[in-house]
């Protein structure tokens, strides 16, 4: 039996953006950019809406994020959880946390050594996605 562990991110109508800018950062590829327009759900979309995305999937080195745009109606700030990267080249984790880490809003604990791991982060991306890189 295979089981996957995928977060699923949801976004205040900038999921297209982040998603662009995540497959940079990752060297990853858009599988999936699905608007709401063209679908059956554009006809539940307000007209605003119908560009915004009702489905995306990244994938980078085996691994896949998913998301979506959240009307602003059922959109909540992601509380209590954030999606962890484990790498182990430090130099990796240098490029991947300036980038990541670039304008965000809130760093709570900037990348630097630990007791557990050569290089350890937390913090908010500009797009409200929390983070937590781990370098061992």
């Amino acid at each position: 039996m295979n089981i996957q562990t995928i977060p699923y991110l949801t976004f205040p109508g900038t999921c297209e953006e982040a998603f662009t800018f995540y497959a940079r950062v990752f060297g990853g590829k858009i599988e999936a950019m699905m608007p709401h327009a063209g679908t059956p759900a554009e006809a539940h979309a307000p007209a605003d809406w119908k560009s915004k995305i009702l489905h995306a999937r990244l994938s980078f080195h085996g691994q896949a994020l998913m998301a979506s745009d959240s009307p602003p109606s059922h959109f909540e700030k992601p509380q209590g959880i954030a999606v962890s990267i484990g790498l182990t080249d430090p130099a990796e984790a240098d490029r991947i946390y300036a980038a990541l880490s670039e304008n965000a809003p809130k760093i709570i604990v900037p990348l630097g050594p630990t007791f557990w791991a050569r290089k350890f982060a937390m913090f908010t991306d500009r797009f409200g996605t929390p983070w937590m890189i781990n370098c061992e």
